[in-house]
């Protein structure tokens, strides 16, 4: 039986990444809860051995039942039947076996039933269970709402309902609506509070992913006579209430197995979480960034689906007497398409640690004051958390979609064909770059860390450490790309025009990722050799687009912007 954790070394490799003996120390809280659960470790080699052992009964139940499921569950799909959803049989069939195995709130606390797993060892899991089936993921990750609900919520609410996620009942967050896409603030579904205490919520939301979940985050207008985001705020929903129904499942590309639903809201009872107001501004924001760190993940995996599907028919496929991986054309491609998964992986794991320092951080001060120094490593992390999420959120997920691209290439005619899973992949991979916001969207979140200096102060923690001499020629071309990345930089915030620094924003962006990537697949490799090949490859096409993008600032004056607009 295939196991998607065993057969996969850089995993492993992420998984030990020397940062991870501090998150680790700090996330048990140097090791207390070992005297209240028998399943708690004692230290830092026990909880790396608890994090392996889950991570292999994860990918066990991956390579044995749910990838074994995919093509059925992408074949069936979910239906509707009087206003609420029924799953596909496969997809039924997985849920269970996560809910058997104890893989619901990984990374909830252990007071309430879960595992108390870092954000890191739980990203790893979505990272697995994406390659078996990316649409299954949407369901198992949503779990990951739980985050907020445990940062936000109130004791009493956190009690009753985060036992109810580990136990494996799944949520949703219900945002979007008919005339409220990425312009959240628009949102119109009406909250109006009861003498109770209580909330009725009433209008439609679309595009909601697993609509029909037990426990839903929803973002309502609760302020009347309000028309921008200081008029939302989130409220719980729990079905056992009733009050939501189903209008219809969305008829998509991909992911079909994941049920996109439209939803009724009718008196639907609910219940604030948090403070009024605060729903997008605060709550919201902290909810996206969780969902694209799971969107990362989730192009990763089908990466490496795309990856392997490719390199098994080009080792097995034969023409003009040899198999067509000897054919160099076909041999560049399939280690382009590896160095893009590599690049991508190491980029989220890199934000998963770091959103896991500040993550902890954040847990201790509900407990007790932090230390100056402790609140400056936590501003730190912060702050390179939110750079890199958009980062690795829209190139992870651009990568994703040029690696299913490529996979179908090497398939040639018969990866247009549903004999095989690369058209299933690629149909699959093609909404990673446009839910939880586009990757337009994701540069204009990323674009004020290049102009803040940002990206260039955390190339430069990167630069700063040292590495095996054969690795140095490598640093060398890294350098000559930040050296054309400052002056592109440079010369755009000198030109002091914000619609010509939005206009060449995704082309500085795609420069300071290429550069960051290019960089942590150094350090991988001066840990591991087993990415030097994937590091040549990488920085070798990462000094082409750098040049590229550096050319075309240069050649392109503001003047000539009003030759692009349609």
């Amino acid at each position: 039986m295939a196991n998607f954790y065993n057969d996969n070394p850089d995993l492993k490799h992420h998984l030990h990444h020397p940062l991870m003996e501090k998150i680790v120390a700090l996330k048990e809280r140097d090791y207390t809860d070992a005297a209240k659960y028998d399943y708690a470790p004692v230290d830092f080699a026990d909880a790396m051995d608890n994090y392996e052992r889950v991570l292999e009964i994860v990918g066990e139940i991956c390579g044995g039942v749910i990838a074994d499921n995919a093509e059925s569950v992408d074949h069936d799909g979910p239906t509707v039947a009087d206003g609420r959803v029924i799953y596909a049989s496969g997809t039924q069939a997985n849920l269970e076996a996560c809910r058997k195995a104890g893989l619901m709130g990984m990374a909830m606390p252990r007071r309430y039933g879960g595992l108390n797993f870092p954000i890191t060892p739980y990203i790893m899991a979505a990272d697995i269970v994406s390659r078996a089936d990316t649409g299954f993921e949407n369901l198992w990750g949503l779990q990951d709402c739980a985050e907020t609900l445990y940062e936000f919520g109130n004791e009493d609410q956190k009690s009753r309902f985060i036992p109810r996620i580990c136990q494996g009942e799944t949520m949703s967050m219900d945002l979007t609506e008919p005339d409220a896409g990425s312009d959240l603030q628009s949102v119109m579904l009406k909250a109006t509070e009861q003498p109770d205490g209580t909330w009725l919520l009433n209008g439609v939301k679309r595009f909601i992913t697993n609509g029909d979940s037990d426990i839903h985050l929803v973002l309502a207008r609760s302020e009347d006579g309000t028309k921008d985001g200081r008029g939302l705020s989130m409220f719980i929903y729990d079905k056992r209430d009733g009050g939501v129904n189903v209008r219809r499942i969305e008829n998509k590309m991909g992911i079909k197995g994941s049920p996109t639903c439209e939803l009724v809201y009718k008196n639907a009872k609910a219940e604030l979480c948090g403070s009024r107001r605060l729903g997008l501004i605060k709550y919201v924001m902290a909810l996206m960034n969780g969902a694209r760190l799971g969107i990362a993940a989730q192009s990763v995996g089908v990466s490496e689906i795309a990856y392997r599907e490719a390199l098994a028919y080009a080792k097995d496929r034969k023409q003009f007497g040899k198999a067509i991986i000897e054919f160099p054309a076909v041999s560049e491609m399939l280690s382009v398409m590896k160095a893009k998964l590599d690049a991508s992986r190491t980029l989220l794991y890199e934000t998963a640690r770091f959103v896991d320092m500040y993550k902890v951080y954040e847990d201790i001060a509900k407990e007790r004051s932090l230390t100056p120094e402790e609140r400056k490593e936590m501003k730190y992390y912060s702050k390179f958390a939110d750079a890199c999420t958009p980062l690795i959120k829209g190139m992870g997920s651009e990568y994703c979609n040029q690696n299913a691209y490529d996979c179908i290439q090497v398939h040639g005619g018969s990866g247009f064909m549903k004999d095989y899973a690369c058209e299933r992949v690629y149909r699959d991979a093609r909404i990673t770059s446009i839910y939880e916001g586009t990757t337009q969207l994701q540069v204009v979140a990323a674009i004020r860390h290049v102009t803040t200096g940002t990206y260039r102060a955390l190339i430069d923690t990167y630069a700063a450490q040292d590495v095996k001499p054969e690795l140095e020629g490598l640093r060398a071309k890294l350098s000559e790309m930040c050296a054309a990345y400052d002056k592109a930089v440079q010369y755009v915030l000198e030109v002091n025009n914000p619609e010509y620094t939005d206009f060449m924003a995704r082309r500085l962006v795609e420069m300071a990722g290429n550069i960051v990537m290019g960089h942590l697949l150094v350090l991988d490799a001066n840990r591991n050799e087993a990415f030097i090949g994937s590091a040549n490859v990488y920085i070798n096409m990462g000094q082409a687009e750098v040049a590229k993008h550096a050319d075309y600032i240069a050649s392109v004056s503001p003047e000539q912007m009003q030759y692009y607009k349609a």
